[in-house]
Formats: structure tokens, C-alpha cells, sequence
């Protein structure tokens, strides 16, 4: 085994083992995970797992969340590997389950390597008793890779996929450091006065009602009706367990079901597709595909969630305000409400995007107004849900959080209800607050060539199957996203994808991956290179959309992407483009 090869650790030697001549008992700790509820998630690879991840700035923004952690030399150590183990005597991991027949779950550490980020790194691997009984790692006890550069991520593995478990995870600390105990919150007082008033505060605009009071009435009539959902991770249900059934979107579409719905709600149907880490500019060429369902489904309401993911928009605002466009033009004319969304740091894009909303009098509902001043206050000035009580990591809500979603979503449908209907409709003929040039924009894959764009697929001629997997609508199982993809391998040749393709705009959708076996590609437009495309840059197997080119007029233009110098032996996977004639 050489230095910088990754050590994989699976002890089986005892599951409670503790070090007998220094008890972690007497040492200061912190929670790094408290009574998390965590659920089996169907990978690509390996077992079904709940995933903790801790690069970045995330640690220790989780340490300063749950654990209460201040002390900014504590904070500073837990950067890297060699500064955890400095702090970080023992680990103790608490798994339970009502379960008896359930057995073990593994408690995995994986620390990201120096050479390979997702490769070099110790990966430890630890199978834990799921009765409540508390298992100690004693870092001492264990051999680690020389190239540990930081720690990456916990995950708890299970037998079988929708398994639930409640999981606590504690850092206990070296002699030097100290922090101070947290005391813990009293449960969320929901349907108190104090609850109401801060659902109240999430309603940043009725908007004009026209489209969404229809809905309403012709819910009541026990018409069909279809509410729908696009958005990121928060909208896919990150952070609610079970996250098909106690996400925000499913909640709010049952409280909307039960408000206005016949025969127990029937005829109220339910669309979700959110995709984690993706913005407006992959939502708008999503959309025909996942909530239209390619002509199959006319929704009546749609809600779009994309507040907390659009710092990647390139557009700064053009492809948001170009999706709520093209859903306002449908035919049926359906409602959209914007949702905002927010972040632990308390930030969002509510004030970039919500000018969309006031331009064409939407309704639109803000979680940040309706949270983020309480979350300043004590219990005693009026505080109802803290930070750790709504978020389950520093990006997504616990449960608490998505119910308090639904509920701001709900209070706009019950307003809506009380109100007199407009009775004009809104105006999208107007001129753009941003702009609207991907209103019409389209899908092209390998399976959609509408309009016969002639590809000379060359070695990218394999179809990539492990791709980003999403739990559409309420389904437990979990969706490829863009199946009909080309896929260059370490086996192709190396030959030039081309298409010569008439259009006005061009976007293409590539995978990311931390895969070593990935590698860079050159996209050149009419001969010129215009973007290296590098899967590393997100570094998990993702969607990735980025701008080609975008023309005041429809042409003709030749498209091609090769691998890289020194990279015709890697992976890279087109997933599709998006276009505007």
C-alpha cells in the first residue's frame, strides 16, 4: 500500500468499544448531528445510504449550528484533517430504529484526499448497533491515509432503500479544548399565535388572483386540477424524511387537496420536479419534460422554487424570468406562485428575482420574511423555531422547516380563497423586467430531435447510465435524469461529437462527476472555441447547463465537443441541449 493509497477500514472487532483508561464520558463534546431522522436512499452504487456532507465551509457551519460551537480556534481546526485530529479525541455515533429486526447500519467517515479528492482519502466504515446504544470511535484506534486533506462526509448505510432511523453523532474533544453544554429547544409550537404570525409575514405578495382563485373554484367544482412543482433540491424534498410524503411540496398539495378538493380530493393531482443543485437556466429546458410531462399533464398551479439556486444562473435573471414565462403562455393559462426559499446564512435571491413576481402581479410567498427575523430572538422575545429546529443541514429545512413551507404556501391559498377574483387577467405581453429570450426554449437529446438537427454522435456513442437520480412526484423510487444522453468513454476513439443545428440560442447540458475516470472537453462553435467544459468544476454527478451562444436572429451553426489534450481517454457525457429558434 503506498502512502498516498486510500486505506479502507471495516472494523467488525466491537461495536461499543471504548478506551478503558480515558472515558469520553468525562471529555467536552458536541453534537454534530442531534436526533436526525435519516432515511435509506437508493445510490447508483453500494447500499442504500443517508449522506452527511462536510467539505467546504460546511462543517463547520454545522458545528456552529447544531453543536452551538463559538470558539473560532475549534471552528478554524475543523478545516482539515490534520487540525480534526488535533480537536477530535473520539467519535460517537447513536443509531436507533423502531425496527428490532433491523440490524446493523455502518457509520461511515470518508476524509477527501490531496491526489484524488474522492479517491486517496481513509475511508472508515464502522457497523453500529441501531438499539440506541452509543458506539465510541477512538481515532487513536485507527490507521490513517497520509493523504487526508479534509474530512468529507459522514453517511449511514442500510440494508434495504426507505429504511427510517433517528441518528446522533457527537464529537468529543482532545483535553486542551473546551464549549460550553447547548440546552436544547422546546418543540415547535405549530397553530400557536406566535406560529401564525410569522406564516403571516411569508406572504410578500397576493399578486393578481385571476389564475390561481380559477384553480380554486374549479377544484371546488371537482374538476381535475393539477398542482405542480419545479424547483431545486429543497423542491425534490432534501432534508424531509420520508422525503416523498413530508417534503413541502407534497404537504401544501395535500392542505390544498383538503381545502378545496371533492370525494376526500381526487380530482387534486400532484407533480414534483425538483432537481438538487440546478438552476432556472436547467429548469426552464426541463420543464415540457418533467412537469408537461410532454404534453400529458396541463397543470393549474405551478410553484417555482429556484430563490437559493440561482447564484449559478449566468443569465443573472434572464432564464428565471424566461420559465415563469413560459408557463404563464401555456394555454390553459395556469397560475404560478413564486416560492423563496432560504438558506442558514439567511441568504436567498429573493431581491433579484421578485421583481419577475411584481412585473406580472404574481402571488409570491418568502420562507426568509416569514423565519429569518425570529430566528434573532429568544424564546422569550418571541423566538418559535430555531435554526437547528428548521434546518437539517446549512442548505435544506428538517421536517419542522418543509412543514412551515407548506403552511406559507397554504395561508397564500386560504387569502386567495377569502378574496374577490380579479377579474382581468395578468399582462406577459409586456416588455421583460430581465429579459425573456429562453421563453420558448426546447429540449435535444438522443431521443428528441424535433427539429432534425443533423449529429454525427463520433466516439461519443455510449449512454451514460449513472446519472443524477430524483424522487419525481410521490415516488419512493428514484428517476434518471436525461437517460437519452452520449457518453464518450476511456474505450472510445477519439472522434469529434458534431451537430450542424439552425437556432437562435444553444445551451448545452453536460454531467458533472467526482469521477478520476471524467475528464475535460473543448466545445468549439463554427471553428471557434468558445468553453472547456470540466465535470470537476461541481464535482458530483449532476446536471450541468451552460450557455453556448444566444443570437438576436435564427441561423445555422456547427456545434462540436472533443476531449481535451491529454484527456481523449476519459468520460464525458452530453446530456442534451437546450435551444430557441
Amino acid at each position: 500500500m503506498t502512502e498516498k493509497s486510500r486505506l479502507i477500514i471495516n472494523d467488525g472487532r466491537n461495536d461499543n468499544f471504548k478506551a478503558s483508561k480515558d472515558p469520553v464520558a468525562k471529555r467536552d463534546s458536541f453534537f454534530v448531528m442531534l436526533e436526525k431522522v435519516i432515511e435509506a436512499t437508493p445510490r447508483n452504487e453500494g447500499k442504500p445510504s443517508q449522506e452527511i456532507y462536510l467539505d467546504g465551509e460546511r462543517l463547520k457551519s454545522i458545528a456552529k449550528l447544531v453543536g452551538g460551537v463559538k470558539d473560532e480556534e475549534i471552528l478554524t481546526l475543523l478545516d482539515h484533517c490534520e487540525g480534526f485530529h488535533k480537536l477530535v479525541h473520539s467519535i460517537g455515533v447513536i443509531i436507533k430504529t423502531g425496527n428490532h429486526d433491523a440490524g446493523k447500519i455502518n457509520f461511515v467517515l470518508q476524509n477527501y484526499g490531496k491526489e484524488k479528492k474522492y479517491e486517496t482519502g481513509t475511508l472508515l466504515r464502522i457497523p453500529c448497533s441501531t438499539d440506541g446504544t452509543e458506539t465510541i470511535l477512538e481515532l487513536g484506534d485507527f490507521q490513517w491515509s497520509q493523504d487526508d486533506d479534509v474530512p468529507g462526509k459522514f453517511a449511514f448505510e442500510f440494508d434495504h432503500p426507505g429504511e427510517l432511523a433517528t441518528a446522533s453523532v457527537k464529537f468529543y474533544l482532545q483535553d486542551a479544548y473546551k464549549v460550553p453544554e447547548i440546552s436544547l429547544e422546546p418543540p415547535v409550537e405549530f397553530g400557536s399565535k406566535g406560529y401564525q404570525a410569522i406564516i403571516k409575514k411569508s406572504l410578500l405578495s397576493k399578486g393578481n388572483n385571476h389564475r390561481l382563485k380559477a384553480a380554486i373554484e374549479k377544484a371546488e367544482r371537482g374538476e381535475d386540477v393539477t398542482i405542480a412543482y419545479i424547483g431545486g433540491s429543497i423542491t425534490q424534498g432534501a432534508g424531509a424524511k420520508p422525503i416523498h410524503t413530508h417534503c413541502y411540496a407534497y404537504q401544501s398539495y395535500l392542505k390544498f387537496r383538503e381545502m378545496f378538493g371533492k370525494d376526500d380530493g381526487k380530482n387534486v393531482h400532484f407533480v414534483k420536479a425538483g432537481v438538487g443543485g440546478t438552476p432556472s437556466e436547467l429548469g426552464m429546458i426541463r420543464y415540457e419534460r418533467d412537469i408537461l410531462r410532454n404534453g400529458k399533464v396541463e397543470p393549474d398551479i405551478v410553484i417555482v422554487e429556484f430563490a437559493v439556486n440561482d447564484a449559478g444562473d449566468e443569465t443573472k435573471g434572464i432564464c428565471y424570468e424566461s420559465l415563469c414565462l413560459k408557463i404563464l403562455s401555456s394555454e390553459n393559462k395556469p397560475a404560478v406562485v413564486l416560492l423563496f426559499s432560504v438558506f442558514e446564512n439567511d441568504w436567498n435571491l429573493q431581491d433579484r428575482l421578485s421583481p419577475v413576481g411584481k412585473h406580472y402581479d404574481l402571488p409570491m410567498v418568502s420562507v426568509k420574511d416569514a423565519v429569518v427575523e425570529q430566528f434573532r430572538l429568544t424564546k422569550e422575545e418571541g423566538n418559535i423555531i430555531t435554526k437547528r429546529q428548521f434546518f437539517y443541514d446549512i442548505y435544506h429545512p428538517t421536517n419542522d422547516g418543509h412543514t412551515i413551507m407548506a403552511d406559507c404556501l397554504s395561508f397564500l391559498f386560504s387569502e386567495t380563497k377569502k378574496s374577490i377574483r380579479d377579474r382581468e387577467d395578468i399582462k406577459i405581453d409586456n416588455s421583460p423586467v430581465i429579459g425573456n429570450c429562453f421563453k420558448d426554449v426546447q429540449l435535444l437529446d438522443r431521443k428528441d430531435n424535433r427539429i432534425e438537427a443533423r449529429i454525427d454522435m463520433g466516439s461519443f456513442s455510449e449512454t451514460d447510465d449513472d446519472l443524477q437520480m430524483v424522487e419525481m412526484d410521490a415516488n419512493t423510487y428514484v428517476t434518471p435524469q436525461f437517460p437519452n444522453n452520449w457518453m464518450h468513454t476511456a474505450a472510445s476513439e477519439n472522434e469529434s461529437f458534431k451537430m450542424t443545428i439552425n437556432s437562435r440560442s444553444l445551451i448545452l447540458v453536460f454531467k458533472d462527476s467526482g469521477s478520476s475516470e471524467f475528464g475535460i472537453a473543448d466545445i468549439f462553435v463554427d471553428g471557434q472555441h468558445i468553453k472547456t467544459a470540466d465535470p470537476h468544476e461541481v464535482n458530483w454527478t449532476h446536471c450541468n447547463a451552460v450557455i453556448l451562444y444566444q443570437e438576436n436572429a435564427c441561423g445555422e451553426h456547427q456545434v462540436e465537443i472533443k476531449m481535451a489534450s491529454n484527456n481523449e481517454d476519459k468520460s464525458f457525457t452530453i446530456l442534451g441541449f437546450g435551444y430557441t429558434l
